[in-house]
């Protein structure tokens, strides 16, 4: 049968933190039964938006990434929660509010945090996916509606039909050498996990400083191109995707207007400043 899965645009998100609004709204104060029981005002959201900043001026950047319950089908909180936590067909992970009370060793179970703790009703809670309004007929949950940026995209789909489109569209889940089988997919994930190398070209002429737009930029690691690519017209340049603490890198710069070279060490992001042409 068809099951519940959401997929996350890593990249789009730009902070707002219109779903985790959306999400107190939805449950702060309200009880749904079966479901969930009311979120505290005060406490942990359901769900959370990291941030990871690399690099230096004048190249930053910066990337946001959404974290919920995953809603796994081999999840970690359903070996210790046992009646406490059931798994539905359509693949939606729903915490008892009730069988689930005083259950804090619930909260520690989860491996992405995912799972908060309510002091006031002393309840472990989670994101349900919105269960409650899919359940009346809502096509989405409640982040994708009030996201601005397309972040998310709920989708039902048979779980072979799943596994072939995050294989072709190369689709990536958290943590995934813990084998918990996420429903959430993260698109781009690569921009929260690796690193940039990067600078600038310039060139002096007649005692002006000015940038080199098309300088031909390679990167190399232990002798071997590793990419190439071409300074823009404000004479940056970057390359993307590399693993962090990969070592040593070498970069080549050629230009009609000269050459320069440098060698660096890659732990994370860097930006390797100006590079003047001669």
């Amino acid at each position: 049968m068809k099951k519940w899965n959401l997929i996350i645009n890593v990249g789009r998100c730009e902070n707002c933190y219109n779903c985790v609004i959306a999400a107190k709204d939805e449950h702060v104060g309200n009880d749904f039964p079966g479901y969930a029981a009311p979120a505290a005002p005060k406490g942990a959201d359901l769900i959370r938006i990291l941030r990871r900043v690399e690099g230096r001026a004048p190249m930053v950047q910066t990337t946001y990434l959404p974290v919920m319950c995953n809603h796994c089908d081999d999840a970690p909180c359903m070996r210790v929660g046992g009646e406490a936590i059931h798994k539905r067909e359509d693949g939606i992970v729903i915490i008892d509010p009730v069988k689930a009370k005083g259950r804090q060793d619930i909260v520690r179970a989860c491996p992405y945090k995912a799972i908060v703790w309510n002091e006031e009703a002393q309840v472990p809670q989670t994101w349900i996916f919105d269960a409650h309004l899919l359940d009346q007929g809502w096509q989405q949950p409640r982040c994708q509606q009030s996201c601005p940026t397309g972040v998310f995209e709920a989708l039902q789909l048979e779980d072979t039909a799943m596994a072939q489109k995050a294989k072709d569209e190369d689709l990536q889940v958290l943590l995934p050498k813990l084998g918990a089988k996420p429903r959430v997919y993260y698109r781009g994930l690569g921009r929260w996990m690796d690193c940039f190398i990067g600078g600038s070209a310039s060139v002096e002429r007649e005692g002006v400083v000015d940038c080199v737009e098309g300088a031909r930029v390679t990167l190399l690691q232990q002798g071997k191109v590793i990419a190439e690519t071409l300074s823009d017209e404000f004479g940056d340049f970057r390359f993307s995707g590399l693993p962090e603490n990969s070592g040593s890198y070498q970069l080549e710069i050629e230009h009609t207007e000269g050459r320069a070279r440098a060698d660096c060490e890659l732990q994370e992001s860097i930006y390797l400043g100006e590079f003047r042409l001669n």
